[in-house]
């Protein structure tokens, strides 16, 4: 596990996304370098009476440090984050939580995004892209209510990527549960080629749990849970293991094994 810091960093950029999704970056975060597709940071909402970070999923981390989130207004918190402003000082803890692992070459990556689940899986594969792995072998299913849940489309199509996107309403993309075409990917492929990564609701993780179990296919999902202090000491995240026992989502998490976890 890698130590984690706690340091000073101030908002660099600020985009509304629309429809209540924003991306904020901080610079400088002194182990931005050291920060893997799925691990998390624990941000701290300054000159409030709120006692607790908010954790947020990393979207991204550029070469010379900048690091950046992606969230939705879902409560004070996360609205007070997207009322802040450029130059504001946020403190940052991190990296938390354990990251995904990397495909093996001749294998064909399954990548199952639902809702703001995606920024992990975008930044996964944006360093696959980096470290040289085919981006005709990324194939990125992302699944939302309408099209204005689908963020950062150019920015997903620029990696060379195989793009899937999957709308309930079906205004964007084609039409149903993200899981629909996944499906169908994997009976039209050579099964003992593809694994799957995932991360998004607790339904969708579900579902994808059961489809990698169905086929025998291996593969990660990154779970949500409220997570007060990041560091496996409140037991607030604790999820049930089907081989018995639990674990804490952000300690031996938020990245588990398909199979691992009761979902």
């Amino acid at each position: 596990m890698i130590k984690p810091t706690a340091d000073d960093a101030l908002l660099v950029r600020k985009r509304d996304l629309k429809n209540n999704y924003y991306s904020i970056t901080f610079k400088p975060f002194t182990s931005a370098k050291k920060c893997k597709p799925g691990h998390f940071i624990q941000l701290q909402i300054p000159k409030t009476d709120i006692f607790f970070r908010r954790p947020m999923s990393i979207a991204s981390v550029s070469s010379d440090g900048d690091i950046e989130v992606i969230f939705n207004v879902v409560g004070r918190g996360t609205k007070l984050l997207a009322n802040l402003e450029k130059n504001d000082t946020v403190n940052i803890l991190g990296p938390l939580g354990s990251s995904f692992s990397n495909p093996k070459k001749n294998e064909e990556v399954v990548i199952i995004a639902g809702g703001v689940g995606f920024p992990p899986l975008m930044y996964f594969a944006t360093e696959l892209v980096k470290s040289k792995f085919p981006a005709k072998q990324i194939h990125f299913f992302y699944g939302g209510r309408s099209k204005d849940d689908i963020l950062e489309k150019s920015r997903i199509k620029k990696l060379g990527l195989n793009f899937y996107p999957i709308t309930e309403d079906g205004t964007f993309g084609e039409k149903g549960l993200v899981t629909k075409p996944v499906e169908r990917f994997i009976n039209e492929n050579e099964k003992s080629k593809l694994r799957i990564y995932s991360c998004g609701p607790t339904g969708m993780l579900k579902a994808a749990n059961e489809i990698g179990k169905k086929y025998n296919i291996p593969g990660e999902l990154s779970l949500e849970a409220p997570m007060p202090c990041g560091v496996g000491i409140c037991l607030g995240c604790i999820v049930e293991l089907e081989k018995g026992g639990h674990a804490r989502v952000c300690a031996e998490g938020p990245v588990f094994q398909i199979g691992e976890v009761k979902l």
